[in-house]
């Protein structure tokens, strides 16, 4: 028998998440039968569609949703043994009970130099969603001009990163001047801070005067409005987030951008990572090669604690640390 804590979603979010919504609680795992294993957290992932999402998968009472990277401590499942690695999505919660049918190892041969929390991030989800959103949504090409909101973000960077290797120019923008920084520094060839920009569409002309073939979309709102009209000819919209609206409690509206996607032939699509997991085993190989070559850098923020879990995930929907959040069990 294993005690295992567990943070349920007391009340569904109203606006700004609080600690209200959650509540923390204990519950005893027996043993793993046959085919079974126990599974301990090292690492949780907090990622925005957290709260985008948590209404579409989550009742009041569950244990709020996520990913984590975990090691098997005891096991009745021959393909799992005791001691390898797996991601799964347990949610917020230090122990997982688990028949292994939603279980994904970890890339073999996992470098003992890189920690497993990047398999949460560059080298996991995150970094999966900037390479189908760039290749199988954009339809990137060397030569292209992309723009990428949030683009200090944990799939951000990626995006920006990946733009790079492939030949492209990429304008990024943030909301301080460290993350404006940290953009420069991964290689973005323009990078702003918006929220200090006196207008965000003279901004976004003067990073390219031509205008950009790639929007990859990650805030929504204002900002979308003043991306589309910077479009070019036969551009390409990915729609991958909107963080600017996750907290709304009345829907936004924006301007019908009807007849600027008309006249201009723009492409817009949304989608989510999970769309492409046959793709997943090459995919992170290409990521992990990436990384070992010098190629894709990623910087984390690791807070200690489970129990500092609500407030970890506040600062990262906040945007107030720099680096993919995660939390070390």
């Amino acid at each position: 028998m294993v005690k295992a804590k567990t943070w349920i979603l007391k009340k569904h979010f109203e606006g700004f998440p609080k600690e209200s919504n959650f509540e923390l609680k204990e519950v005893d795992l027996p043993a793993p039968k046959d085919g079974e294993v126990l599974l301990e957290a090292l690492y949780i992932s907090l990622d925005p569609y957290q709260r985008a999402l948590s209404r579409q998968f989550l009742n009041e009472g569950d244990v709020q949703y996520g990913g984590q990277v975990a090691k098997v401590i005891q096991s009745k499942n021959p393909n799992f043994p005791v001691g390898c690695n797996v991601l799964v999505h347990s949610g917020w919660r230090t122990h997982t009970l688990s028949d292994g049918s939603d279980l994904t190892k970890v890339l073999p041969n996992w470098p003992k130099e890189l920690p497993l929390s990047l398999s949460l991030g560059a080298i996991g989800m995150p970094g999966l969603t900037a390479l189908y959103g760039l290749e199988e949504i954009g339809n990137i090409k060397p030569g292209d001009t992309v723009l990428v909101s949030s683009g200090a973000s944990a799939v951000g960077t990626v995006v920006g990163q990946i733009c790079k290797i492939k030949g492209c120019k990429v304008v990024g923008s943030a909301g301080s001047d460290a993350k404006v920084a940290y953009m420069k520094e991964l290689g973005f060839d323009v990078a702003f801070n918006y929220k200090t920009v006196s207008s965000l569409e003279e901004a976004l002309k003067a990073a390219s005067p031509d205008g950009y073939d790639i929007y990859f979309e990650n805030v929504a709102g204002e900002y979308f409005t003043a991306a589309l009209s910077q479009m070019k000819m036969g551009g390409r919209i990915v729609i991958c987030g909107a963080i600017s609206l996750y907290n709304d409690t009345t829907p936004k509206t924006c301007p019908f951008p009807h007849m600027t996607m008309l006249n201009k032939h723009l492409r817009m699509e949304g989608f989510m990572v999970g769309q492409f997991a046959e793709k997943d085993p090459e995919a992170l190989k290409r990521l992990l090669n990436w990384m070992q070559e010098g190629k894709l850098k990623a910087k984390e923020h690791v807070t200690v604690g489970f129990e500092n879990l609500p407030t970890a995930f506040f600062r990262m929907l906040r945007g107030d640390d720099l680096g993919k959040a995660v939390v070390k069990v």
